[in-house]
């Protein structure tokens, strides 16, 4: 993690540089406290792994030494294929089309339809206690 570490801490560096250049450029209040803001998360993410990079074990891809068989084994489980994530994005779609249409009643069924397909979503390889 000491790399991603090093990573934040040069776009913290860089926000750190360019906040004050684009105050004094444009005087613009509210780009500039999103360059703060932006400065401030890149700044905490730099301490987070920061701090975990100091405390943990060096990962294979961390080590200069390590070998591509030191990284092997299972990564996870990744399912093939899946329709949820397509009743998802419909029903956000109609909950979308409802506001810019005022349609509230529109909004309230979409939002219904649309806990439905993302529990769906949550819930589709759940078969009993942390089962594939």
């Amino acid at each position: 993690m000491r790399a991603e570490a090093w990573i934040f801490a040069m776009a913290t560096a860089f926000f750190v540089v360019v906040s004050p250049a684009y105050w004094w450029l444009t005087y613009d209040w509210t780009g500039t406290s999103a360059l703060v803001m932006t400065t401030l998360l890149a700044a905490m993410m730099t301490l987070y792994l920061g701090f975990h990079a100091a405390r943990m074990d060096p990962r294979p891809e961390d080590r200069k030494d390590a070998e591509i068989a030191d990284g092997a084994g299972e990564l996870g489980f990744f399912p093939p294929y899946s329709w949820w994530p397509l009743w998802c994005a419909l029903t956000l779609a109609v909950m979308v089309y409802a506001v810019a249409l005022g349609l509230w009643w529109l909004f309230i069924i979409g939002a219904a339809l649309g806990a439905i397909a993302l529990s769906g979503l949550v819930f589709e390889y759940y078969r009993g206690v942390h089962a594939h």
